[in-house]
């Protein structure tokens, strides 16, 4: 936490902030394997019974170095959905898609009533209490914003279609289904603050800790729409979260989502940008040396998942103060090793960087 907070805080440190797991030479003695496949696929999902065992056993079996936090994904926050019909398989959840009649108000409203929000808030409980007051980190439900909701209710297409000809009920539907799922976020706060230290925080497939609460957010359809339409759509969502919460961790998705960026690197709010490249791109690493300093340089956190052979060229070349990776090794000692060759690199940048500051001292973190 002392380095997670350094970074938050913009003080400079001896490396990155990094986020190493590996299989745990501690693995338990339950496998994942043994465990009874659910009968239904949105049990897989969604039954406390076979989730929250799944998610001890399964950080149970990693280990967590350096800045890691020890956590897991509970997707099934994508069924608070503001009126979506969900549907399971045992590889994801997605939802029926709707004809939206635009005479009528926008539909889009959280119901806390609903047989799939109420069977995720007992899971998330169920979770929350498994992780105790500090075992590991539960988090912010994994709630998706109203605009890739809806895109995901309407289909892309007709969404796409709606914004140039429906703009003013569009633009109602996303805001009001941002303040749906603001609501839920506060009722789900209240459900686990008292009982769970770690209430807030991204979870699962990129956590991320901070010393203050912050919303996740992302606009994965903004890969199809222009600027223009970013601002007039999309921005007003993430403003009306920092309202609420303060600062914003975002989720950037590929290559055509990267329009995006100056854009965001203008709101005061985004503090973080996690890239994710675009199967077409070159995977996070040197490649993307430049793109990394435009948000460095803008004063945000640069977060990526990235191979452990892309760490050292990016030790070397940005500003650990504004770093944060994500790393997976094969055994905790190759973990070891990566962190303490991160402080060399980073110390070797420093000493040719005319007029360095002395990094702070900050002590490697392991577990296990």
């Amino acid at each position: 936490m002392i380095r997670l907070s350094a970074l938050w805080n913009g003080q400079p440190t001896d490396r990155p902030c990094i986020a190493v797991i590996a299989p745990s030479d501690r693995a338990p003695a339950a496998s994942l394997e043994s465990a009874p496949a659910p009968a239904k696929p949105e049990e897989r999902w969604l039954a406390p019974e076979f989730v929250v065992p799944q998610a001890v056993a399964t950080i149970s079996s990693q280990w967590w170095g350096g800045e890691a936090a020890p956590s897991f994904l509970l997707m099934a926050g994508w069924v608070v959905s503001i009126g979506g019909k969900p549907r399971f398989d045992h590889g994801t959840i997605w939802f029926e898609q709707q004809k939206p009649d635009f005479d009528r108000p926008p539909p889009f409203r959280h119901d806390p009533q609903d047989n799939f929000v109420r069977r995720f808030e007992k899971l998330y409980v169920a979770l929350a209490d498994a992780a105790g007051w500090d075992d590991f980190m539960v988090g912010s439900p994994c709630l998706l914003p109203a605009n890739d909701l809806i895109s995901m209710h309407m289909g892309p297409e007709d969404f796409l279609v709606a914004l140039m000809d429906e703009p003013e009920w569009m633009l109602d539907a996303i805001t009001t289904g941002a303040a749906e799922l603001i609501r839920a976020r506060r009722h789900f706060r209240t459900l686990v603050e008292k009982r769970h230290r770690f209430w807030y925080g991204n979870a699962g497939w990129m956590p991320f800790w901070a010393p203050e609460p912050f919303a996740g957010l992302q606009s994965d359809v903004s890969c199809m729409i222009s600027p223009e339409l970013f601002d007039r759509f999309v921005v007003p969502e993430i403003e009306l979260w920092s309202r609420e919460i303060g600062a914003v961790w975002y989720h950037l998705d590929g290559g055509d989502a990267r329009q995006h960026l100056p854009r965001l690197l203008s709101l005061a709010c985004v503090r973080v940008i996690q890239y994710t490249p675009a199967p077409s791109e070159p995977p996070n690493g040197p490649a993307h040396m430049e793109f990394y300093r435009q948000i460095q340089e803008a004063g945000k956190i640069v977060h990526i998942q990235l191979d452990a052979s892309n760490v050292e060229p990016l030790c070397r070349e940005l500003d650990p103060s504004r770093l944060m990776l994500h790393v997976a090794c094969r055994n905790p000692g190759e973990g070891r090793e990566l962190l303490a060759s991160a402080t060399r690199w980073c110390s070797a940048r420093a000493g040719r960087r005319p007029g360095a500051e002395k990094p702070c001292v900050c002590r490697t973190q392991t577990s296990g």
